[in-house]
């Protein structure tokens, strides 16, 4: 991990990049703090039953130094099962404008996941990273409100991600492709039509599976509504220097942007 001032750099270098890619300067940000447009709430979740990444560390840090920095949000700690029992409820969420499950796995324990989802419905955000895929399998309505679950992975490679949609906050500064050495996820199905696509691959990364090298339509970072709130996903992040890439920060940035309406 580098330190902390390396840390601050990346993420000023990013925010300037991207406000600069959006018209705006630095000091102009929409998200910063005001009377009118304080920050908002958003509840990081970071509880596995599952396989636990080495990376969820700076994943929080990077998602709360994103927030202060960026203006748009502060951050709380959803880490243990105890937490989501008295967090993931709807009193527990009442004042938290998002959800972000960051490299989550397996039955969380949440005591309601219906009433959650429906709180997402109700017009909050959910944004999920990485193995927030590998989450409730045996959930359909929470797969839903995703838009995919993961299927399985191969070795770590690189690959060429396309962006396929530059208008959006979550992928324009990645445009117009975004390389990376990753865990690539395969998905149960193809979504192209039932999400709004950000990023995908045109063919299967070299990973060791059976398809290495064949063309294919494959998914890697989507937006989609959820009734009346929104939901981002990106299969990216299992790497901690994935989450250390200022490109990568932009991403993630963008896609909570994007689920809090700022």
């Amino acid at each position: 991990m580098p330190p902390a001032s390396a840390l601050a750099l990346w993420l000023t270098m990013g925010m300037l990049t991207w406000c600069c890619s959006n018209g705006t300067a630095a000091g102009d940000n929409p998200g910063s703090p005001s009377a009118a447009n304080p920050p908002a709430r958003v509840l990081v979740v970071t509880h596995t039953e599952g396989f636990r990444h080495s990376s969820i560390p700076i994943a929080e840090t990077t998602i709360a130094a994103l927030g202060e920095r960026s203006g748009l949000f502060t951050a709380s700690f959803c880490r243990t099962r105890d937490d989501v029992v008295r967090m993931l409820t709807p009193s527990g969420l009442a004042g938290f404008d998002a959800l972000v499950f960051a490299n989550t796995t397996g039955n969380l324990g949440v005591p309601d996941l219906d009433a959650v989802l429906n709180w997402i419905r109700e017009g909050h955000g959910f944004a999920g990273m990485h193995s927030a895929s590998d989450t409730y399998h045996e959930s359909p309505a929470y797969l839903d409100m995703l838009g995919n679950e993961f299927r399985t992975h191969g070795d770590q490679s690189t690959v060429d991600a396309i962006v396929e949609n530059t208008s959006h906050p979550a992928a324009s500064p990645l445009a117009p492709r975004f390389r990376v050495f990753d865990e690539i996820y395969m998905f149960t199905k193809a979504n192209r039509g039932s999400v709004t696509m950000l990023l995908s691959l045109d063919r299967h990364p070299a990973d060791g599976l059976p398809e290495a090298g064949q063309p294919g339509d494959l998914p890697l970072a989507w937006a989609k509504n959820h009734g009346q709130g929104r939901v981002f996903y990106t299969a990216l992040g299992h790497r901690e220097d994935v989450w250390e890439n200022r490109l990568y920060q932009q991403h993630i940035l963008g896609g909570i942007q994007w689920v809090l309406r700022r």
